[in-house]
């Protein structure tokens, strides 16, 4: 698969806010914004941050589709960053008109639930999005955090390299193929649905929070029933946090349920990747190709 790129940012350029899924306070951006603008870029906050919702979602499904199909037909927008995912995407995706943003791409930075669009616009349009931190990270973090620099040199055009520690379930090897992937519970909550993409050749990656145990076992039975990993290149797992386990316990981690359904295949598989709910999550272009390499002492992922 050809993807298509969106063009990448330069000085002037304009990055778009929107929170299409929970509710965010406005003041939790200011840090993204001021540090957006340090970086050279103007940005136009959506009406959907900090709104007047009042219970969990950051407006009524309207209103987030409104918000939403506006930054992404405004031709001034040349990249588009989520405040937060939380849960509210499969409500309106459907209802997204992607007619403008084909003819004129823009990047699409964000994880969690936005996963969902990661893996819309990848099936429908084959176009590059980039799974990455998302507004309220740079309450938390500053400038000069790693992390968030990821963003600002992926978005100036710049090829990133990524390694990190091996870890003792890994299974050595190397491969080469796009990568695409995202939060496990979109994933499976895709399967069978418009959003829903095939793996075979992938550089498939996945990671999660704040489920039970027993739900990480389910939704990996679910997508190994659907066929997502009968013949993927490679598979790399991120963190898997804050998980909540039954008064019986389950009796395994989230990384042992993986070894444990992932054995009987031969592709290489990388535990402990830095990408997640956790602060230590890259960019990652969602579309591109990759070479990734999981070596005796080191775990390499580099874009092709």
């Amino acid at each position: 698969m050809s993807n298509i790129f969106p063009p990448y940012l330069k000085d002037g350029d304009t990055i778009g806010i929107v929170c299409p899924a929970g509710y965010m306070a406005a003041e939790k951006i200011i840090p993204c914004v001021n540090t957006l603008k340090s970086w050279g870029f103007r940005v136009k906050v959506g009406k959907t941050v900090g709104g007047n919702s009042t219970n969990y979602f950051s407006g009524t499904d309207s209103e987030r589709l409104a918000d939403l199909q506006e930054m992404l037909d405004d031709e001034k927008v040349a990249a588009l960053i989520f405040g937060r995912g939380g849960y509210g995407l499969s409500r309106i995706i459907e209802q997204v008109s992607f007619k403008k943003f084909r003819k004129s791409p823009k990047w699409i930075l964000g994880y969690s639930d936005i996963s969902l669009l990661h893996a819309h616009i990848y099936t429908n349009y084959e176009i590059a999005t980039v799974h990455s931190p998302m507004a309220g990270a740079f309450q938390e973090a500053g400038p000069d955090d790693p992390y968030l620099l990821s963003i600002r040199q992926l978005l100036a055009g710049g090829k990133l390299k990524y390694s990190c520690e091996p870890h003792p379930f890994n299974r050595k090897g190397e491969a080469e193929g796009v990568l695409m992937g995202g939060n496990l519970t979109l994933l499976a909550h895709a399967v069978g649905g418009p959003s829903d993409f095939k793996t075979k050749g992938l550089i498939l990656f996945m990671e999660d929070i704040g489920e039970y145990i027993y739900n990480v076992d389910r939704m990996l039975h679910q997508l190994k029933a659907a066929g997502k990993f009968h013949k993927p290149a490679a598979v790399v797992i991120g963190s898997f946090t804050d998980l909540k386990d039954t008064e019986r316990p389950f009796g395994q981690d989230a990384y042992e349920i993986i070894r444990d359904i992932l054995q009987e295949y031969d592709f290489p598989v990388c535990y402990g990747f830095p990408v997640g709910h956790v602060r230590e999550n890259v960019a990652l272009k969602c579309g591109a190709s990759y070479h990734l390499e999981i070596g005796k002492e080191r775990v390499v992922l580099e874009e092709a």
